[in-house]
C-alpha cells in the first residue's frame, strides 16, 4: 500500500487529485487490503486520521496520516465528515476546520472499499461503476445500455472513449461522463466524447473509434490500443482514426498470439535505421519518397528494403505486403509500448 501511495503522489500535478484517490481505492479493493489498510490511505491521502466503526461486533478503529493506531474514542464530528459504508458500518474524517476539496471523494471511496470488504456489496455492486459496466465486454447488453442512460447519454447516440494514464497531461479538458477504470495495464482515465468532439489537449492519451453505446467497449479497447501507439510529445494524442480498420484488428487480437509477422520484425529493429526506415515507407508510397523523409539517399534506402525484406521474408512493397509490414509494425510498437510507465520522479525527489 505504501508503494502505491509513492506512486500515486508522483502523478503529475495536473492530473485531477480526485482521480487520483479513485485510483488508489481500487487498487486496495483489488489487493483485497484489509480495513486498517483502507484507513491509513483514507488519512494520508486526507492529512488527518480516519476512523471506522461496527455495531455488530462492536469495534472502533481510528488509523492517523502515518498508519499508526490512535487510541481513544474520536472526536465530535459533523455529518459532513462522516459516511455510512453500509447497515452498521460507518467511516469517518477526523477532520479540524472547513472541509478539504477532496474530502467528499475520499470518503465516498472509504465507504465503498468498507462496503466491500466486509462482503456487503462484493455481489450486487463488484465494485465496478456506470462507465466500468459500460466498457466492459462481458457485461450484458441490456446493462451496458442502462448504465449510459444512468450516465445521460443517448440510448440512440454514437459516443467514442478516451483513455488516458492518470499521469497524463491535460492542456484542455473535455466534457463528458469520466471515471477511472481498472485494467490489465493499470488504472486508466476513461471519458465518454460523442462522435464529433471539441478538440482538446493531452498527452497522452488515445481517442476510439465512433460505436453505439451498447457497444463501447470496443470504442475503449480501441482507444488503448491508440493509446499504446502514443510516441509522445510528437505523437501525444492518437485517435484511432487515424489506423482505421487496422486497429480493430490489433484491439481484438491477443496480445499472445502467434505472429511470425511481429517476431521478426524483431530482427529489423535491431538495426539503427529499421523502424525509422519500416515508419518511412508505410508513410509515403515509393522508394525515392521514402528516402526523402527518412533523409537518405533513394539507392541507400533500397538497401535497407532489400535487409528489411530478407528479415521478414516478404517483400515489403508488393501486392500483401504492404498491409504485413503496417500490421506488423503496428502490433511490434504495442508489445514494446512504455507509454504506460509511470515517469521517473523529478531529480531529488
Amino acid at each position: 500500500m505504501q508503494e502505491l501511495l509513492g506512486r500515486i503522489a508522483r502523478l503529475d500535478p495536473s492530473a485531477s487529485l480526485g482521480l487520483r484517490v479513485i485510483a488508489c481505492f481500487d487498487e486496495l479493493v483489488v489487493g483485497n487490503v484489509n480495513t486498517r489498510g483502507l484507513l491509513a490511505a483514507a488519512a494520508s491521502l486526507a492529512g488527518c486520521s480516519a476512523g471506522f466503526r461496527q455495531e455488530h461486533p462492536r469495534r472502533v478503529l481510528r488509523v492517523s496520516p502515518r498508519g499508526s493506531v490512535v487510541d481513544g474514542d474520536p472526536p465530535e464530528l459533523d455529518a459532513e465528515f462522516m459516511a455510512p459504508a453500509s447497515d452498521g458500518l460507518v467511516v469517518w474524517l477526523e477532520r479540524e476546520g472547513e472541509a478539504l476539496p477532496n474530502d467528499a471523494i475520499t470518503l465516498e471511496r472509504l465507504a465503498l472499499a468498507v462496503r466491500i470488504r466486509h462482503g456487503r456489496g462484493r455481489r450486487d455492486h463488484d465494485n465496478r461503476r456506470h462507465l466500468g459496466l459500460l466498457t466492459d465486454l462481458d457485461v450484458a447488453a441490456e446493462e451496458r445500455i442502462a448504465a449510459a442512460v444512468a450516465l445521460g447519454l443517448s440510448a440512440t447516440g454514437r459516443y467514442r472513449v478516451a483513455a488516458a494514464p492518470l499521469f497524463a497531461v491535460w492542456v484542455r479538458h473535455p466534457d463528458g461522463p469520466e471515471d477511472v477504470i481498472p485494467t490489465r495495464h493499470g488504472p486508466i482515465h476513461a471519458i465518454v466524447l460523442p462522435e464529433s468532439y471539441d478538440a482538446f489537449e493531452a498527452s497522452p492519451c488515445g481517442v476510439g473509434m465512433v460505436s453505439s453505446v451498447d457497444e463501447l467497449h470496443h470504442s475503449f479497447r480501441t482507444a488503448m490500443v491508440a493509446l499504446r501507439l502514443c510516441a509522445p510529445p510528437d505523437d501525444g494524442l492518437v485517435c484511432a482514426d487515424v489506423y482505421g480498420g487496422l486497429i480493430d484488428m490489433l484491439a481484438d487480437t491477443p496480445e499472445d498470439a502467434h505472429q511470425p509477422d511481429v517476431a521478426r520484425m524483431d530482427d529489423v529493429a535491431k538495426h539503427p535505421w529499421g523502424l525509422t526506415t519500416v515508419a518511412a515507407i508505410l508513410a509515403t508510397q515509393s522508394v525515392r519518397e521514402a528516402a526523402r523523409r527518412a533523409g537518405v539517399h533513394h539507392s541507400t534506402l533500397s538497401t535497407r528494403v532489400d535487409v528489411i525484406s530478407a528479415a521478414l521474408g516478404f517483400d515489403p512493397l508488393d501486392g500483401f505486403g504492404r498491409a504485413r509490414l503496417g500490421l506488423a509494425y503496428l502490433s511490434h510498437r504495442l508489445r514494446r509500448s512504455k507509454v504506460l510507465d509511470l515517469p521517473a520522479p523529478p531529480f531529488g525527489t
